[in-house]
């Protein structure tokens, strides 16, 4: 006899209010160094896995082709990134500048701070088993990232 709750509410609007809320706490630390989270994350690739190509540099973070390419301009505008060319005349490739690595550096120093307040204010254990839930579902919705045909 299965006496297991079923999940009341809908999944990812709890993920979204999370998602919204995590934001803001990370904003309110990167902001300073003058980052939004969503900069530091994209930054932190690059200098991570550069130089990439901007469709594999999608992949990885899973984000959309065209809205890489609207975060990557802002990055590159303040000449933290470059996007050059590639291997060939039709590929291109995203690279980390000197100044970006130095601004990553800054940014790294305020995300740790981020985290560590985040810790404790959620406790180390629950932080724990927030990391094990969500590298669980990740792996299992990328093991077939499409999901079961649409009827």
């Amino acid at each position: 006899m299965n006496t297991a709750v079923p999940p009341q509410g809908c999944t990812h609007l709890k993920l979204r209010l999370l998602d919204r809320m995590l934001t803001r706490h990370y904003d309110r630390y990167v902001a300073p160094v003058g980052l939004k989270n969503t900069q530091y994350m994209l930054l932190t690739h690059v200098v991570t896995l550069g130089p990439i190509r901007p469709s594999d540099l999608a992949r990885r973070m899973q984000m959309d082709a065209s809205t890489l390419s609207r975060n990557l301009q802002p990055l590159a505008a303040q000449g933290w990134l470059t996007v050059g060319a590639g291997a060939d005349a039709r590929s291109r490739l995203v690279s980390a500048t000197e100044a970006g690595r130095a601004k990553r550096a800054e940014a790294q120093r305020a995300w740790r701070a981020a985290q560590v307040a985040l810790n404790e204010r959620l406790g180390p254990a629950r932080v724990a088993a927030l990391h094990e839930l969500l590298d669980g579902c990740v792996a299992t919705l990328d093991a077939d990232p499409d999901g079961p045909p649409q009827p």
